[in-house]
């Protein structure tokens, strides 16, 4: 297939960020908060990125020039805030349940298409939406009483992080196609890093607990969980497009769930799998008629 490897670098960069909200929540029980865990992630992942674009010898400025900067800052600032509100959310609810709430920036971006781009969804679009909100229900096991014991905040938390999500992808995949990935990932991570600080601010100057095991917690989430899927999608989602890699992203729910199990010990019951599967098929069967569509436009 031509676009095998930028399809696998959107599926690993998937997967890699699936793991992260487990991570974040055990990174809790030292004391962290998400304000400095998002802001030391998108600052190392900026340095890391910028590093790499001068070293290897491609000049940051490239191809990019000042109609592609601040597009590329604002879709920074999307995937920043995302990040921190999806952070904030596992404070207040489990893991498995954060990614399922996270999932919804698939139909949020059919409808921002819709609002912002005047592509009114079709019947079959609407009804996989419906199917997903179905999968949502099951896989948030909310047929269980003892379930709506959440916190509504964290709902909500988890909610808007999933439209800023969508916000990100959507932009990511308008924004920058001819800006070399290097150059086009590093502004993505500079805006993030001075969204969540602008944000922030305050909390991370005098509340911060930056020494030498927390640098460890953010090395290891800077890299795992945005430098390296930040880059793999600014190469990958413009070359195969924002269908294919929304359905291809969807490997983030798998593993988050199964990360929540094996390092949280977060029980997951078979209700909840069979929601997960509900989900994952209508959002696979609603980004497949996208690409198909567009395709025959």
């Amino acid at each position: 297939m031509k676009n095998i490897k930028y399809i696998l670098m959107v599926l690993l960069g998937g997967a890699m960020y699936g793991t992260m909200s487990s991570f974040v929540k055990l990174s809790y029980s030292w004391g962290y908060n998400a304000a400095e865990i998002s802001f030391a992630q998108a600052a190392l992942a900026a340095i890391f990125l910028g590093t790499y674009t001068l070293v290897t010898g491609k000049s940051i400025q490239g191809k990019i020039t000042r109609k592609d900067l601040l597009p590329l800052i604002l879709t920074g600032s999307a995937i920043g805030v995302t990040n921190y509100l999806y952070y904030q959310s596992v404070s207040y609810i489990s893991a498995s349940l954060a990614i399922v709430i996270l999932m919804q920036f698939t139909w949020f971006s059919l409808f921002l298409e819709w609002i912002i781009f005047a592509k009114k969804p079709s019947r079959i679009e609407l009804l996989t939406v419906f199917f997903i909100l179905i999968g949502t229900v099951m896989a948030g096991n909310l047929f269980d009483s003892k379930a709506w014991s959440f916190s509504l905040k964290g709902i909500l938390l988890a909610l808007f992080a999933s439209l800023t999500y969508a916000i990100y992808i959507v932009a990511n995949g308008r924004f920058g196609k001819c800006v070399r990935w290097q150059s086009k990932s590093t502004f993505i991570m500079i805006g993030s890093a001075l969204t969540i600080f602008i944000v922030n601010s305050q909390t991370i100057i005098t509340d911060n607990h930056f020494g030498g095991s927390f640098m460890l917690w953010a090395l290891f989430l800077a890299i795992i969980g945005t430098t390296i899927p930040t880059a793999l999608f600014a190469a990958g989602i413009p070359k195969i497009g924002v269908g294919i890699s929304s359905i291809l992203m969807t490997i983030e729910l798998p593993v988050a769930v199964i990360c929540a199990v094996v390092v949280l010990n977060e029980h997951i019951s078979p209700v909840q799998i069979a929601g997960i599967v509900v989900m994952l098929t209508a959002i696979s069967i609603m980004n497949c008629y996208k690409s198909l569509k567009n395709k025959s436009n």
